[in-house]
This record gives structure tokens, C-alpha cells and sequence, in this order.
């Protein structure tokens, strides 16, 4: 097993090792990744596979690094609750009726370790007649604070508070208060938000035209609104804390791989993973920090495309066989969970591959890599799908979607590749997160129960000690808040390499999303980071520019906006 990192020990033991009654840690770190390769790996038993292969091929997997699931299944499989999922959209139906079992589904999913997103357009607007009663309807914000305030009530699984993605579609009448809604910190909380904007209101937006506002309940045109004005406020909003977030819904749906079941209204909290209702997310992210190799004189780091390739094929197959391991919260979940089968294979440690390759992050060649590189994943990944379709069949929704046309070999998975965030995961497999650049060179990394981890980056560290004439003080330096730009004994080609989050223009950061996004078949999670001082213009711009390049929704972090923020920099240059 791979060393693992003072924070990743302190992570692994606040959250996810096991603990007697007295709550003391009865588990290590190698005791969970063989807990959860033995439960996983039992699903092989169901199609006449050998569960003891695989149970030491998962565990190698796991405890080399390599490949992480999502969270849930960390904690909980071979454990009482056994659910193994991420994330989960439920439908809000508009009635009392509806909305009510959704709340009741929430807390059952919160308590089992899951997070759950939710579109609130089908809500009669706030003073729409309600037909039962005579009265005014109070609209969508007012019911959301509804499931904010159960989520608040709900520790989930004892180890990590819920999480929520609410989204309104920008045609809904209500769609100003929504946007609005946080301007006040006190609410929603445990909600992000995110407007679903439709290509109609882009095509208003490009001509400075109105749109048409839709009553959800008649279907009925509402009213009319300034485009650039809506806009105005989304950027604005976002610009001042973080929020909302865009989903560009008609995108999104246009590559939903199963229409005839309906359309996609909402994701996920943190927005990768577009769903439809009663949809559940099955994550795991490779360690792309792992995927290289030396080779060459001089000795450089390459990408090692047969070791990708076979944890690529080995982490889809552990997916697969997390689907049926799975116990799900909400019998409607289930059904759908394994009609469609749908996993989301990623990426971590992205920034980290291109340190050790000397490529800066949001250059030329780092573009190019991210497009070549989320490619073969995807191409490694459907054909494990297309093997596992032969040896326990095709998903069972497949009649009707994208996969069934003449010419086409059935797949086992209706999706398999998604970009996440690994907040969390990261930390454990002791990597940069997703596809993120390097937050900072030094930074303080805040956790559960506020516990703070102060941190170098390894990677700078260990390029230092391989350049081999880095200055005696210089890591020292870095670790005081010091600036990398400001040593004039430091290498040019080493400070273009180590970059960080808000060193890199926006576009850096949406071009990066979109290279990434064109073989990903989910969505793929990346904060547009911006300094303290950068103008809305830039805001608005980021998510033009994310439009345009093909993005599936985007989300931009004006540095300092939001309190207990999950990194903060020692240097004061940004943060």
C-alpha cells in the first residue's frame, strides 16, 4: 500500500474508518480499501465471475492509489448501511402531495450518506391561484427553504452534512427572486443553485432581445423579460458569492443517451452529473498523477497509456459491480439505478501530471493533452462497457435510447465518464483535485470539525529535489506564503510549470472545462476561479465563453466572496 499523507490519515480517520460503540477508530486505512474491494467485488459472483480475483484486483486498485470511488461507497460498503451511491435528483411534482414526499426522500438520502439535486420549475410562480384552496401560491424559493431546513436537521451518516443542487429554469416566472435568493447569507445554506438557461434565451441574449417567462403550470406564456437584464443579475449574483451557477439544459438534454424515459431537469450538487428523476450518481476517479512514467535521456515523465488503459477498464468494471452492491433509499432509485446503469468514471490529479511533465497548466500543450487524454479514457471506457454488455448484457433501458439503432453494439452503461470534483478524495489519494490547476504552492486546507492541515504542494518538492540546484531556502520560503515569482534564482520554464488557480485568466479555466467536456459524456465539474479584484465583466464573459466552447454549465468563485472556503492561501497575493 502507497504511503498515505498526514492529511489523508487525519481525513480517513474523522470520516471514513470504522469505529466501535465508544467511537474509537477499529479500522486502517488498508482494513477499508479491503473492506470495500471484498464488497464490491462480490457482485462478480451474480454473473459467474470470480470474486476473489477481483477482490485483489480492486484492493490493488484502491490501495496503490490509482482509483478512488465516490465517497459513499468508502464509507459504507461491507458496513450496515451499504448505500453506495453519490447523489440522487428527485422529482418536485407542483403539489403539496409532491413536494412532501420529495422532502420525506431527501432525509432518507441525507441520513444514508447521499446528497440529492432537484429542479423547482414545475411550481406554480408565487401568486398563482392554488385551485384547491383560492389561496396564492407562495412559488418556488419559499418551498425550497422547506428541504434547506430538513437537510439542516440531518447529519448524514454521522459523517458529513447534506448537500443539495437546486435549479430553476430561467423562463420561470420566479426566476429573479431565485437568482437573488442568496444575497442573503443566511439562506438556503445547504443548497447550491444553479439556472438551467435554455438556447432560447442565449439566442435573446446574443440579438439584446426579450424572452418569453413560461407558467409551468399551463405551459402558458407569463410575461416577457430583458435577456441581458437576467443575465445582468446571474453574473452579478455569481460575481458577489459564488452563486448561481448555469446549466445549459438544452445541451444537456440534446446528449441525454435515454430520451424516451424523459428529460433531464436537474444534477447533482456540484453539477457534473445531469440526471434524470430518480437517477442515481456511481463515481470513481482515476489518479492521472500515478499514470506517468520515466523515460528517455534525459529522464522525463510520460504518460504510461497501458497503465491508464487497465485502470481505466478496471475502475468502469468496479462501477458496474457498485450498481448492484448498492442498497438504495428509495425503491423508485433502484429500479432506475439498474435499468440504466449509469457510472461516471473521472479524473484527479490532473495539475500534478502536467507539473511532473514540465507543461504549464492552460497552455497550448496542456489543452491539447486534456482533449487527447479525456479521449482515450473515453474510448478505454466504452469498450469495457461493450465487454461487460457481452458477458452480463446490455442495460435494460437500451430499447429506445442513442444505443439502439442499426449498426450499434449494446453497451452495459447508458454513461460512463464523469469529471468530479475529489474534494475529499484528493486529499486520501494525496493528489490536486479533478481537472483544478494547483490551488496554491502553500495553503491551509480546512476539514471536518474545522480541523486545519497547512500544506506545500508535493509536487513542487519533489521537482525542486529533481531540478537538484533549487535554492537551500526555498521550500521554506514557500511554505512562509512566499511568491514563486518573486525568486530571481528560480527557473522561468519552473514558474510557467507551477501556476496557480488565480494566476490563470478565466478563459484559461473555461477552455481547460472544455477540453475535457468534449469526450466526457456527463458533465465535468471545474470552478472558474477568479481574484478578489476581478470585474464582473470578466464574470460575464467566463460564461459566454463556456457557451460558445460547448460546456454543459459552469460555475465562477470570485476569491474571498464566500466565508469557510475549503483552501485558503497564506500569501495574501490573492485570497
Amino acid at each position: 500500500m502507497n504511503t498515505l499523507t498526514p492529511g489523508a490519515l487525519t481525513v480517513l480517520e474523522k470520516r471514513y474508518l470504522k469505529r466501535d460503540e465508544t467511537g474509537r477508530v477499529v479500522e486502517t486505512p488498508d482494513g477499508l480499501f479491503r473492506r470495500v474491494a471484498a464488497n464490491v467485488a462480490s457482485a462478480e459472483a451474480i454473473y459467474g465471475g470470480s470474486a476473489a480475483l477481483y477482490e485483489e484486483e480492486f484492493h490493488s486498485l484502491m490501495s496503490s492509489l490509482e482509483f478512488l470511488p465516490n465517497s459513499p461507497t468508502l464509507m459504507n460498503a461491507g458496513r450496515r448501511l451499504q448505500q453506495l451511491a453519490a447523489c440522487f435528483v428527485l422529482p418536485v411534482g407542483d403539489s403539496l402531495e409532491s413536494i412532501f414526499e420529495a422532502v420525506k426522500n431527501t432525509a432518507i438520502i441525507h441520513q444514508s450518506g447521499g446528497g440529492t439535486g432537484f429542479s423547482f420549475s414545475r411550481l406554480r410562480p408565487s401568486n398563482a391561484i392554488v385551485g384547491s384552496t383560492g389561496a396564492l401560491a407562495s412559488g418556488p424559493v419559499s418551498f425550497m427553504r422547506v428541504f434547506n431546513a430538513a437537510t439542516e436537521a440531518i447529519k448524514q451518516g454521522g459523517a458529513r452534512r447534506g448537500a443539495n443542487m437546486g435549479v430553476l429554469r430561467v423562463d420561470h416566472p420566479d426566476i429573479a427572486s431565485f437568482i437573488t435568493v442568496k444575497r442573503d447569507p443566511a439562506e438556503l445554506r445547504n443548497f447550491n443553485l444553479s439556472v438551467a438557461v435554455t438556447d432560447a434565451f442565449m439566442d435573446a441574449l446574443a440579438k439584446d432581445a426579450d424572452y418569453a417567462l413560461i407558467d409551468p403550470r399551463t405551459g402558458a406564456e407569463a410575461g416577457k423579460k430583458s435577456a441581458k437584464e437576467v443575465f445582468g443579475l446571474i453574473v452579478e449574483a455569481a460575481w458577489a458569492g459564488g452563486e448561481p451557477g448555469v446549466l445549459f439544459i438544452d445541451r444537456i438534454n440534446r446528449a441525454n443517451p435515454t430520451p424516451q424515459l424523459g428529460q433531464i431537469e436537474a444534477t447533482n450538487p456540484c453539477g457534473e452529473q445531469p440526471l434524470l428523476a430518480y437517477e442515481p450518481c456511481n463515481l470513481g476517479s482515476v489518479n492521472l498523477s500515478r499514470m506517468l512514467k520515466r523515460e528517455g535521456r534525459p529522464a522525463r515523465w510520460r504518460i504510461d497509456y497501458a497503465k491508464l488503459e487497465r485502470t481505466v477498464s478496471l475502475g468502469l468494471r468496479f462501477l458496474d459491480d457498485v450498481i448492484d452492491m448498492s442498497r438504495y433509499p428509495v425503491g423508485e432509485i433502484e429500479v432506475m439505478a439498474k435499468a440504466n446503469r449509469k457510472v461516471g468514471l473521472g479524473v484527479m490529479g490532473f495539475a500534478d501530471m502536467l507539473a511532473r511533465m514540465r507543461l504549464p497548466y492552460g497552455g497550448a500543450e496542456s489543452l491539447a493533452l486534456a482533449e487527447e487524454l479525456m479521449r482515450f479514457i473515453s474510448g478505454a471506457a466504452w469498450e469495457e462497457s461493450l465487454r461487460l454488455a457481452e458477458a452480463r448484457g446490455p442495460f435494460p433501458n437500451i430499447k429506445g435510447s442513442v444505443f439502439d439503432k442499426p449498426g450499434t453494439a449494446p453497451v452495459r452503461n447508458a454513461t460512463v465518464t464523469t469529471i468530479a470534483p475529489t474534494g475529499t478524495l484528493s486529499i486520501i489519494a494525496g493528489c490536486s483535485s479533478g481537472i483544478e490547476p494547483i490551488y496554491s504552492l502553500s495553503y491551509t486546507r480546512r476539514i471536518l470539525n474545522g480541523a486545519e492541515i497547512p500544506e506545500v504542494n508535493p509536487i513542487l518538492v519533489e521537482v525542486a529535489g529533481e531540478e537538484g540546484n533549487s535554492p537551500p531556502d526555498f521550500i521554506e520560503f514557500i511554505a512562509s506564503g512566499g511568491d514563486i515569482k518573486s525568486r530571481d534564482d528560480v527557473p522561468e520554464e519552473i514558474k510557467k510549470v507551477f501556476v496557480t488557480a488565480f494566476d490563470l485568466p478565466p478563459e484559461a479555466h473555461v477552455r481547460m472545462q472544455a477540453a475535457f467536456q468534449k469526450y466526457t459524456d456527463n458533465a465535468v465539474s471545474k470552478t472558474i476561479n477568479m481574484a478578489s479584484d476581478a470585474s464582473i465583466e470578466a464574470a460575464a464573459a467566463a460564461y459566454l465563453l463556456a457557451y460558445e466552447l460547448g460546456c454543459k454549465g459552469i460555475t465562477v468563485y470570485r476569491s474571498g466572496t464566500r466565508t469557510g472556503q475549503a483552501l485558503s492561501c497564506k500569501s495574501t497575493l490573492y485570497c
